[in-house]
């Protein structure tokens, strides 16, 4: 009897942990299954999944460097040499033959010959991330470049343009003519742990693809680098993954993935008192990284939702630094000073001296937190905001604006892109100190018409389009409308003479 109960137990038993099993495997995925939506796992990451697409994980870094290196390119640049001196007028008050001879010919005469600036060149690296051939890098190894030439790891090489970039977050998206790449999968930088093994992977010193290990040391971080088209700080955004993975020039654009061969950063600064690795190196998180080259490909430029509140980054900040910012002691994060009238804080009832906690259901400590926090949005999201007002924790929903305080997507300005270049009205105080009444800055000359049909150089200011007076951008649009020609006019600053530029616009 004693026997039958026993072997009875055992059998429900067996029966009972069956049809555990069963349901387990029935109703809950495996935490390493990874979904791919309406795409197949791309080839190089052959070596990390089996049939049904799960992962089986890496006993060491090899698979993770093979599902990689094929994704990773040399980028080169070349930046043309231009003519510095040509088409600028000479201050030549002291000259008697002034009248008599042009710029040209009086140079060659008395030896100030034109000056060329000699051909720039440039290395850096870029991620593949998708098979017909967008590639993200860094703004700051393409900015400027009339060459770029991408080399993959196979040694085949191909010619791309930049489809847009943003230096406020010093992130570009280039692009090259190819089909069936290989192409890095993104990962999850918000589940990136300090301690974590990593990997950089590029072309530092010119080398061939390299790879170099290293642990993730710290998140969050700011280093003042990254600056917008006006050389402004004022809206970058810096949230930098730490590591000491070692990091060269060169290896700008690069990848720094995970152990699972999955893109976690792009790879863009080291911290050095020579130029040269050591210790430190730095990326942008990829949750950033997804978002801007998204925006970049869809609008041409990137869709910022502004909170519309200005702030102090307590966090380290010490007794007497407190007191000169005039925020309280006790204060120890993201402490609000000022509200923009009508902006997204405001509205949704933030006060001055609230201190902002959460963004969403992420936690925040720091200035660089917030900002990355906020970059995942775009105009017109609503956002659950945690605030600390004295001691109690209110949590408020504001809905984002744009730049110019609407929820209007922001497209890439048709102004800038019709002449290939940087433009910016001319302020107030410098109209003044050059006896102007207003103008516009052609801050920096990239590729277009400015720089196919003339020879204008950096910094020179319209004053005049087609005849019609040009005090800022709103006139420069309206003085052009729909032409196809124009011609404008303005000066250099510190040159009396006046200078023309007939233009064609492309139909």
């Amino acid at each position: 009897m004693k026997t039958r109960n026993v072997l009875f137990t055992v059998l429900i038993s067996a029966v009972t942990s069956l049809a555990v099993m069963f349901g387990y495997s029935k109703f809950y995925s495996s935490p390493n299954s990874l979904n791919f939506v309406n795409s197949k796992v791309p080839a190089n990451y052959a070596g990390f999944f089996d049939s049904n697409g799960k992962f089986a994980g890496p006993s060491d870094f090899v698979e993770a460097a093979k599902a990689a290196i094929p994704t990773v390119v040399h980028i080169k640049t070349k930046t043309n040499p231009k003519q510095i001196s040509n088409n600028l007028p000479n201050q030549r008050g002291n000259n008697p033959f002034s009248q008599m001879f042009p710029d040209d010919l009086f140079q060659q005469f008395f030896g100030q010959s034109p000056q060329r600036m000699l051909p720039q060149r440039a290395s850096g690296s870029g991620v593949i991330i998708s098979s017909d051939g967008y590639i993200v890098t860094n703004n700051h190894v393409v900015a400027g470049a009339d060459d770029i030439t991408v080399t993959a790891s196979t040694g085949k090489t191909y010619k791309a343009k930049v489809i847009a970039a943003d230096p406020n977050y010093d992130l570009a998206v280039i692009k090259i003519d190819a089909s069936n790449l290989p192409f890095l999968l993104y990962g999850n930088s918000a589940d990136v742990q300090i301690g974590q093994w990593v990997l950089a992977i590029g072309y530092p010193l010119t080398l061939n693809a390299t790879v170099t290990a290293g642990i993730i040391s710290a998140k969050g971080q700011s280093l003042g680098l990254n600056s917008g088209p006006d050389g402004s700080n004022k809206y970058a955004v810096e949230s930098y993954l730490q590591t000491d993975a070692a990091v060269n020039p060169g290896n700008s654009g690069g990848a720094l993935i995970n152990t699972n061969g999955q893109l976690i950063g792009i790879n863009s600064a080291i911290a050095s008192p020579t130029g040269y690795y050591s210790g430190y190196s730095y990326a942008i998180p990829v949750d950033i990284v997804k978002k801007v080259v998204n925006d970049l490909i869809k609008y041409g430029s990137v869709q910022r939702g502004y909170l519309g509140a200005m702030y102090v980054d307590a966090s380290g900040m010490s007794s007497s630094e407190k007191e000169q910012a005039k925020i309280p002691e006790s204060v120890d994060g993201v402490y609000i000073q000022d509200l923009v009238k009508d902006g997204a804080a405001a509205q949704a009832g933030i006060k001055v001296g609230d201190q902002i906690r959460k963004i969403g259901n992420a936690n925040i400590a720091t200035g660089p937190e917030l900002q990355e926090q906020l970059s995942h949005f775009r105009p017109g999201d609503k956002v659950p905001v945690t605030v600390q007002r004295g001691d109690k924790l209110i949590t408020v929903t504001a809905t984002l604006k744009n730049n110019a305080g609407n929820y209007a997507i922001v497209k890439s300005d048709a102004l800038e892109d019709k002449f290939g270049a940087q433009l910016q009205n001319l302020d107030a105080a410098r109209s003044k100190s050059l006896g102007l009444e207003g103008g516009v800055i052609v801050k920096k000359i990239n590729d277009g018409v400015l720089n196919d049909q003339t020879r204008m150089r950096d910094g020179f200011i319209i004053t005049k389009a087609n005849g019609k007076t040009v005090k800022n951008l709103d006139d420069l649009k309206n003085a052009i409308g729909n032409s196809n020609q124009v011609t404008i006019s303005g000066v250099y600053p510190g040159y009396s003479e006046i200078f023309e530029y007939p233009l064609e616009f492309g139909q």
